[in-house]
């Protein structure tokens, strides 16, 4: 089922999966419904952590993973959009989309993923941050790209690759890719350090 040197990607995210693409990593894709709930009072960067261990968990102990006797690492990442100290989720719908993004418009905001990778009993863990600044948006370019590309599967209701990222993004400090769903380089360095 799996190629040398590959890793199976827990994660259904279409960027995720590009992303491990555009780096060359031979993978294969086994993604689990699992809850993303969390523990009352975890601290906000280790809750993509936990997030993230659930969902590479649930694949090391699913039925295709251990059928096929799968060696390969498992990679797993949950990301998260923090303004204020609290976690922005996906939008419910076009007006919470707006309601997200107007909330955004001028102020700066962490986007945090957590990583987890599963080698056997080894576990490497960690969460990466990446500052953004919105330009002041108008209600006209919010609704234009809500309506244009429905961010419904998008936590903080954007993706910095599309239009609102290349116009209305004024800077970033940080992984610009990891604000994209996956800190690719530093997910390769953990896995050559496995």
């Amino acid at each position: 089922m799996t190629q040398a040197n590959s890793v199976v990607l827990a994660s259904q995210s279409p960027r995720r999966k590009q992303l491990l693409e555009w780096a060359e990593v031979n993978f294969d894709i086994i993604a689990p419904v699992t809850e993303e709930d969390y523990p009352a009072g975890l601290p906000v960067d280790q809750i993509p952590v936990h997030i993230a261990r659930n969902k590479a968990l649930a694949v090391k102990n699913g039925y295709e993973y251990t059928r096929y006797d799968i060696k390969s690492p498992i990679v797993a990442a949950d990301t998260v959009v923090v303004l204020n100290n609290e976690i922005i989720g996906k939008p419910e719908n076009r007006n919470d989309a707006i309601r997200i993004l107007t909330a955004l418009s001028g102020k700066r905001h962490q986007v945090i993923t957590g990583v987890v990778i599963l080698d056997g009993v080894k576990e490497v863990a960690f969460a990466d941050i990446t500052a953004v600044w919105f330009h002041e948006l108008t209600t006209e370019q919010i609704e234009f790209y809500v309506d244009k590309y429905e961010p419904y599967d998008k936590a903080g209701a954007y993706a910095i690759q599309e239009w609102i990222g290349v116009t209305g993004i004024k800077s970033i400090e940080g992984d610009f890719y990891n604000v994209m769903g996956l800190p690719v380089s530093r997910v390769l360095q953990a896995l050559q350090t496995l």
